[in-house]
């Protein structure tokens, strides 16, 4: 079985990623206009400051969208065919790109209410969904 991918860390992600570690999700807030935003950038997608810092993330949220995949990326995912790729809103603001796990992840509805966990990707961590029903 080939090992799926760990997370790649860059200068903007690093504080992001060693928070994932201790299974916190931060979420940047923009030290000028406010705006909170996910993922990891250098600036702000609202008004393009610099000025940047962390806020962690309840972990809570609903699903604004999903797919089931049925037929595996690489070879990598062939095992957990099917699986859950959700688009979720989480409950501070911010629209967050994860994966949805659990028995029940294949009943997903949009609108549906999901909390965080976390899966070992290699050495890595990183935040996963399931239903919070």
């Amino acid at each position: 079985m080939t090992a799926l991918p760990e997370p790649t860390r860059n200068a903007d992600s690093q504080e992001f990623w060693d928070a994932m570690q201790q299974e916190k999700l931060l979420l940047q807030e923009c030290g000028d206009c406010g705006g909170l935003s996910f993922m990891p950038r250098h600036m702000c997608p609202v008004c393009w400051s610099p000025n940047r810092g962390w806020r962690e993330a309840s972990g809570e949220g609903t699903v604004h969208s999903f797919s089931i995949v049925r037929r595996a990326s690489s070879p990598a995912f062939a095992s957990r065919v099917p699986y859950v790729v959700v688009l979720i809103d989480l409950a501070e603001g911010p629209r967050m790109p994860s994966a949805l796990i659990g028995d029940d992840a294949l009943s997903v509805a949009i609108g549906d209410p999901v909390r965080m966990t976390f899966e070992a990707r290699g050495d890595e961590k990183l935040a996963v969904f399931e239903l919070a029903k």
